[in-house]
């Protein structure tokens, strides 16, 4: 048993070998393709592959002209990247708090901070462990700061918030196809919009600042997917949503384990479906659970230690969020990805029945 594992197979191998025979392993179609089907199943216009999810966040921001002098709202309690895109594109994080169910931010911390910092110029909102951040609340916040709205979903393929897909919340939306993702490139990120000039401004600034005539209009950066990974992606499209009804099946059983115990189960807000890319406990304990499931062979992770104003890269950030940072103290992510066999999850259950404070 593991804590996540990607399921590649027959599929992705024939894309793979059809892209190697074709002798075009970067520039051809299937970066466009891949692009255009993901867009269509996040139900917006364009889709614009990228490297990786932290380059997929640079590009969005910058494509929303969002950089030197601007501030952007975020959360501290997400992978490290969400912020370091702020910086990479010239712009200072700032972060509010969470709400403590969620792990997603409190708009009430939000509105509070845009407030005290005298207004933002974007807020990036993660949804984290596949759990939809409420969105409506931020885009309120958004609009009365004249703010851009983008989502971080590099955790929340196949989530859905009061029927819309996570991905058409926002002004951009970023996912990332690390290999624990809900579904993989091996790596790789996209950017999806409905806005034409964003999707112009992402595909010239992924591509060295180049424009339609092929001059090198501004200066961007490489930041293009290969063929292979695309190939890879349109395959993984296909089963991402057997994925999530997986990982939706186990996490039921994994609430039934939890609730005799005194441990915190994830929550799934009124109206939003959760697509758990991690299945994450809370235990004031968590040394002591960590150990027990050790002792049942169940694998475990922490994410996130530390949260993102209490790294070192950071420490020029003077805040003060609780809320983080008891939930750095306190989480515990399991298995929960669709490679668990039966008996994977009978001992995941076990282990959780079992575990005493």
């Amino acid at each position: 048993m593991s804590i996540a594992a990607p399921d590649v197979g027959e599929a992705e191998l024939r894309r793979i070998r059809a892209v190697l025979d074709s002798g075009r392993l970067s520039g051809g179609d299937e970066v466009e393709a891949f692009g255009e089907e993901f867009a269509t199943y996040c139900t917006v216009s364009h889709g614009v592959p990228t490297s990786n999810g932290t380059t997929a966040l640079h590009a969005a921001l910058e494509a929303l002209d969002v950089g030197d002098g601007d501030t952007v709202l975020t959360t501290p309690f997400s992978f490290v990247a969400t912020a370091n895109a702020v910086r990479h594109a010239g712009a200072t994080p700032v972060f509010a708090d969470i709400d403590p169910a969620t792990y997603n931010l409190d708009p009430a911390s939000v509105a509070a901070t845009a407030d005290a910092v005298g207004g933002v110029d974007a807020i990036l909102a993660v949804h984290l462990y596949g759990c939809p951040a409420p969105m409506d609340e931020l885009r309120a916040i958004a609009d009365r700061h004249d703010a851009a709205l983008v989502e971080d979903a590099a955790q929340a393929h196949g989530a859905t918030y009061h029927g819309d897909p996570v991905g058409s919340l926002g002004d951009a939306a970023c996912f990332s196809f690390y290999p624990t993702k809900n579904m993989t490139t091996g790596e790789g990120g996209i950017v999806v919009t409905d806005d034409d000039d964003v999707a112009d401004r992402l595909w010239q600034f992924i591509d060295h600042g180049r424009d339609g005539e092929g001059n090198h209009a501004t200066v961007g950066h490489n930041f293009r997917m290969t063929d292979v990974c695309a190939a890879i992606g349109r395959a993984q499209l296909a089963k991402l949503d057997e994925y999530v009804a997986a990982r939706r099946d186990h996490a039921r059983a994994l609430d039934d384990a939890v609730a005799d115990t005194d441990l915190v189960a994830p929550v799934e807000p009124d109206g939003c479906r959760h697509s758990y890319h991690q299945y994450t406990v809370r235990c004031p304990d968590r040394d002591a659970l960590r150990a027990h499931l050790d002792d049942y062979g169940v694998p475990s992770a922490v994410y996130y230690p530390t949260p993102i104003h209490e790294e070192p890269a950071y420490d020029d950030v003077d805040a003060s969020l609780p809320e983080a940072e008891r939930a750095a103290e306190e989480v515990l992510s399991l298995p929960v990805h669709p490679g668990l066999s039966p008996r994977d999850v009978r001992a995941v259950t076990l282990a959780l029945t079992e575990f005493r404070q």
